[in-house]
């Protein structure tokens, strides 16, 4: 594949996911502190790109302070069996240390635990967002499907992005995005910049709603700016 028509696909990959964000209507107040779930893959092929997703992660803060705030949890798997979640994380200092504090370890996915967890969490109290961020898959496709059918259920959108194109994980990470009600974005691990505009507009989405998603794409231009196009003209509100 050259080189055009890699940036033609990802275009084409950007478009699609933010019409998606654009579309999904949000559940609870407007105006208070949004919640959402932060959940990667901290496995050994992700080790190169966990400090940088560490760095991008503080921007989730700093745009939705204006709205009410985000309460962030984070939740990562590693290595054998090893899957962590914290608590509700109002600061981006606080979080980049827990983030900080962990290393990447071999070991499979378990993509389930984080859709599982994430259910468990949405029963308790209210969730606005799940993002999920990782490259690869390794479960039974029709366990998650059914997973993310439930999130979908509870109002709870998945948020996937992915780290390359690997042609097994990518039906899969479709597939939970598209059940849950949220949306499936490739992104490169050289263009740190879109990465971080992106989860802004989802947490910006997700503690304010798509009016705050509109004004966010006046401030920041570029490929979240599209998205401004398609809330427009929706008449949708908050």
């Amino acid at each position: 594949m050259t080189s055009d028509r890699k940036d033609l696909d990802s275009t084409g990959a950007v478009n699609d996911f933010l019409q998606q964000v654009a579309a999904t209507p949000r559940v609870g107040p407007t105006g208070g502190c949004g919640r959402l779930i932060f959940a990667m893959d901290a496995t050994a092929s992700r080790e190169p790109t966990w400090d940088q997703a560490a760095r991008i992660q503080s921007a989730m803060f700093a745009d939705t302070r204006a709205l009410g705030g985000l309460e962030v949890q984070l939740c990562f798997y590693r290595g054998f069996q090893e899957f962590e979640s914290s608590d509700w994380i109002g600061e981006s200092d606080q979080l980049l240390r827990r983030m900080n504090r962990v290393f990447c370890a071999a070991g499979l996915t378990q993509i389930g635990r984080i859709l599982d967890h994430a259910i468990t969490q949405a029963e308790r109290g209210r969730v606005n967002a799940l993002v999920f961020v990782g490259d690869c898959m390794e479960e039974d496709r029709e366990r998650l499907a059914d997973l993310a059918g439930r999130l979908g259920l509870l109002h709870v959108p998945a948020f996937v992005f992915q780290e390359g194109r690997d042609p097994t994980a990518e039906p899969s990470f479709r597939e939970i995005a598209r059940l849950s009600g949220g949306a499936w974005c490739p992104f490169d691990a050289n263009s740190p910049g879109l990465l971080r505009d992106l989860l802004g507009a989802v947490a910006v989405y997700a503690a304010g709603g798509h009016k705050a998603l509109a004004r966010y794409g006046q401030t920041r231009g570029g490929a979240v700016l599209a998205l401004t196009h398609q809330v427009s003209g929706r008449g949708k509100g908050g």
